[in-house]
């Protein structure tokens, strides 16, 4: 089976169209089809529907794509085992974080590993932390350095290096931030601007007020910190942000009993062969851990 059809197949199935995945491959539209035609052909079946703009894994090309998975991580993980026997920590290093997380505590990190390690090619990827989780997920990176989730289940691993304070803020001359005392259910009386939905950080505040019987008044949410900065800054709305992003545009909102934090730090999957490169690079996360401990 040729590998780079494979990889074409892969493509297709996880963005949903022919020109998409010629963008992430550096491919042509017609090199893309043309792949996955010899594809088709070699394996004697059809592997996806095309209706219009539309397309979509056939009954055959849903049961090749785990397996597809499986193919090229078995190949990977040779590829890294077999690296690895010379000691030397060089090659590819493909890396996620978060773009918060990526401006705010990796540059020191990465400036150190880089002097280190000249050998090793990073590839940097700035992804939401949800997606970078599916990134290790399928083995399209070695590690992912994100806000974790509040639980983790196998194959992947989570290993926390950061505590991260969230603070409730709001811009200095809002209402909220005028009050001499207020409570939880005075900031779900106001509107606000959350993280978006699917991410980790939004849950970690809907629970707290769920877990009062409130309802946040979400009137907008973007997957952007720096953007949820701003917004409160110009007097929008409140929210919540790491505490190590206010500055004199916002205004912390102390709530008695309410201390709100997030887990930082690195996950990797547990079932595959990790390079030489990425186990330096987790060594130098787990001497920050250990300077916070």
């Amino acid at each position: 089976m040729d590998l780079a059809n494979l990889n074409a197949f892969i493509a297709i199935a996880e963005t949903g169209s022919f020109s998409e995945a010629g963008e992430r491959l550096h491919l042509t539209q017609p090199a893309v089809s043309k792949r996955i035609a010899g594809l088709e052909q070699q394996l004697g079946v059809r592997l996806f529907d095309r209706l219009g703009r539309e397309i979509g894994l056939t009954q055959a090309g849903r049961a090749l794509l785990p397996r597809a998975y499986q193919i090229l991580n078995v190949l990977d993980d040779t590829r890294r085992a077999l690296t690895n026997l010379s000691g030397e920590v060089s090659g590819r290093l493909t890396l996620a974080t978060s773009h918060h997380i990526g401006l705010h505590r990796l540059p020191a990190l990465l400036r150190a590993f880089t002097r280190a390690h000249p050998q090793v090619a990073l590839d940097i990827q700035f992804l939401d932390s949800e997606v970078a989780y599916e990134e290790v997920l399928h083995g399209r990176a070695e590690l992912a350095v994100i806000t974790l989730a509040p639980e983790t289940r196998e194959p992947i691993r989570a290993v926390a290096v950061w505590d991260d304070p969230l603070d409730f803020v709001a811009a200095p001359e809002h209402p909220l931030a005028r009050s001499q005392l207020i409570s939880l259910a005075d900031v779900a009386q106001h509107p606000a601007v959350f993280p978006g939905g699917n991410t980790f950080t939004h849950h970690i505040v809907q629970r707290l007020f769920e877990a009062q019987g409130l309802t946040p008044n979400i009137a907008m949410s973007t997957n952007y910190l720096e953007t949820i900065k701003m917004m409160v800054s110009i007097g929008l709305a409140w929210s919540v942000l790491p505490r190590t992003m206010l500055d004199e545009q916002v205004a912390r909102l102390p709530i008695p009993g309410i201390q709100l934090t997030r887990q930082l730090g690195y996950i990797l999957h547990t079932e595959r062969t990790l390079s030489n490169a990425a186990r330096a690079f987790m060594d130098l996360l787990d001497s920050q851990r250990d300077d916070l401990a």
